[in-house]
């Protein structure tokens, strides 16, 4: 198993939901930018699960040796790799914010994504699953800097999905909704609209198994996002979302 953004909270749950289940891995690669974070989580599966793991250092914004990983084969990857941003005005008009925003959800996941996407299509199997975001599905004056990033890797796992398909790779799109996690600690978020990540990861791994093409974490989000997406533009733009 390969685990891109292997600090994320939802990305550890869904790997102890996945072996507490009974999945076996040869290895499991926990891709991260802060490794000594990720070798405490190496050493909790390890004791627990006797699970074998490697931690692998990997910075998007830093240049990137694919030679490395010429030797990792799985069927099975999870990208939980995401970056927030400041959203307020202040942060919209900070083009360092800007890019790090884009760079980490989108233009410099993606050629990583490929990499591994390319290794599947050889061996004719496996899944891939993204996580995006309910942020993505309209731009919203809130947070549309990274919504814009995640409808961009929204639209990239739609078509990596359709292209791997008969290569007999699956695809799977996560959209969570509210995360209680690091990344959005002290926003205000409503409890009910908000999952934590064991319930994530309990969602992700159902989703899974049944090989669903997009995955909601909270069913509830589906039908809130088909209602904002179906808003007219002219109400919309009124709007404070």
């Amino acid at each position: 198993m390969i685990v891109l953004g292997s600090t994320s909270e939802v990305a550890q749950a869904f790997v102890e939901k996945a072996l507490q289940e009974g999945e076996k891995f040869e290895k499991i690669y926990l891709f991260t930018s802060s490794k000594e974070t990720t070798e405490r989580f190496a050493r909790h599966i390890d004791v627990k699960f006797l699970q074998q793991s490697e931690v692998i250092e990997l910075d998007l914004m830093k240049g990137i040796d694919y030679n490395q990983f010429d030797d990792i084969n799985s069927n099975l990857l999870f990208c939980a790799t995401g970056y927030l941003g400041e959203g307020t005005e202040e942060g919209l008009y900070d083009n360092k914010n800007t890019q790090r925003i884009i760079d980490i959800n989108y233009a410099k996941l993606v050629p990583v994504m490929n990499y591994f996407a390319q290794k599947f299509e050889s061996r004719r199997s496996g899944t891939i699953i993204g996580l995006s975001s309910v942020a993505g599905d309209r731009g919203r004056q809130s947070n549309f800097i990274y919504g814009s990033a995640k409808a961009a890797f929204t639209a990239y796992l739609s078509g990596l999905r359709n292209y791997l398909f008969d290569k007999k790779v699956h695809v799977m799109t996560v959209k969570p909704g509210f995360m209680a996690t690091k990344m959005t600690e002290g926003l205000p978020l409503n409890p009910k609209l908000t999952a934590t990540p064991k319930q994530a990861a309990e969602s992700i791994f159902k989703a899974y198994k049944k090989q669903k093409n997009v995955a909601y974490v909270l069913p509830v989000w589906g039908i809130i996002m088909m209602i904002i997406r179906n808003i007219p533009e002219f109400i919309f733009k009124k709007l404070k979302l």
